[in-house]
């Protein structure tokens, strides 16, 4: 399991791996409700012994920490709106799972299993089944997640450090399936597709002359004061419903996250970003991702 260590031998920190840890072939995103209170506390300590961070990944959300009479710091329900007249749906859930796996059988039996597990006190509201798609592209050809940082620099914009031993080693995400419309889609030329993401497809190179409404121009991590790093993790998804990008960004905060949003729904100056024009959102959510500790999930942040 890998680690990171602070400047202090003592201070070392484990975060799930799986956070930090290269994109899977196949991925299946779950999120649950609770439905029996009382069974709660016994469920929580099943899921403390199923899950090793790095194949399966989870999140803790509001409606747990309420239904628990607990709190975690900077934890909150996922914004809908910014005042800009654009809004964003908000999905609050209890619990998140990121199942991830190099083969899609293997990804099925631990996905089943794990419901069978959490039934008696939770509920599924959301499943997803992703994928990848060639090195990490979205459906619509674009490569995801281009000014990821690296290496330390990905821990420093995903794991929270220096706030002590509940939370250090933790991380905080936000999660949102986008649906795409491939009529709309498909009627726009590839330069106007070019424009609206901000980048070349054929080679993932930044234009130059990219409008203001463009993607990477309304999400320009450092172009933000304080800067807005996160650690995008997302992937395609594509069912009987429909398509598009199962979007998950990992952040020592929140904040980075809803800076990028209300800059994208056009808060501060009434530019929309260009993705609107064809996707939207269907899902939105905020979860706690607690640390490792002996192999297992370090929930004592909700007494367990």
């Amino acid at each position: 399991m890998r680690k990171y260590v602070h400047t202090r031998e003592e201070d070392m920190v484990i975060m799930q791996p799986g956070i930090i840890a290269p994109l899977p072939k196949a991925a299946w995103y779950v999120e649950f409700a609770v439905h029996d209170i009382a069974g709660l506390s016994r469920v929580i300590k099943t899921l403390q012994t199923l899950v090793d961070g790095e194949r399966t990944v989870v999140g803790l959300g509001v409606p747990l920490f309420r239904a628990l009479g607990k709190d975690i710091p900077g934890l909150r329900v996922f914004p809908t709106q910014f005042g800009s007249g654009l809004t964003v749906p908000s999905t609050p859930a209890a619990l998140w799972c990121w199942l991830r796996a190099e083969d899609r059988g293997e990804l099925f039996h631990v996905e089943r299993r794990l419901v069978e597990q959490l039934t008696p006190a939770f509920t599924v509201c959301e499943s997803t089944e992703g994928f990848l798609y060639g090195t990490g592209r979205d459906l619509t050809g674009y490569e995801d997640g281009t000014e990821n940082p690296k290496g330390k620099l990905a821990e420093k914009a995903a794991i929270v450090r220096g706030q002590g031993a509940m939370l250090d080693g933790s991380s905080y995400v936000a999660v949102q399936r986008w649906v795409h419309d491939w009529k709309r889609f498909d009627e726009m030329s590839d330069p106007r597709h070019d424009a609206m993401i901000g980048r070349r497809r054929r080679d993932n190179k930044e234009l130059a002359t990219a409008p203001t409404s463009a993607h990477v121009k309304r999400t320009a991590q450092e172009s933000f004061q304080p800067a807005a790093f996160v650690l995008r993790r997302s992937m395609p998804w594509a069912d009987e419903h429909g398509s598009g990008l199962y979007f998950v960004a990992f952040g020592a905060s929140l904040d980075p996250f809803e800076a990028q949003l209300k800059r994208m729904v056009g808060a501060d100056d009434g530019i929309a970003d260009a993705l609107f024009t064809f996707t939207r959102p269907v899902t939105g959510s905020f979860y706690w991702c607690p640390p490792m500790e002996n192999g297992r999930l370090n929930l004592s942040a909700i007494g367990v």
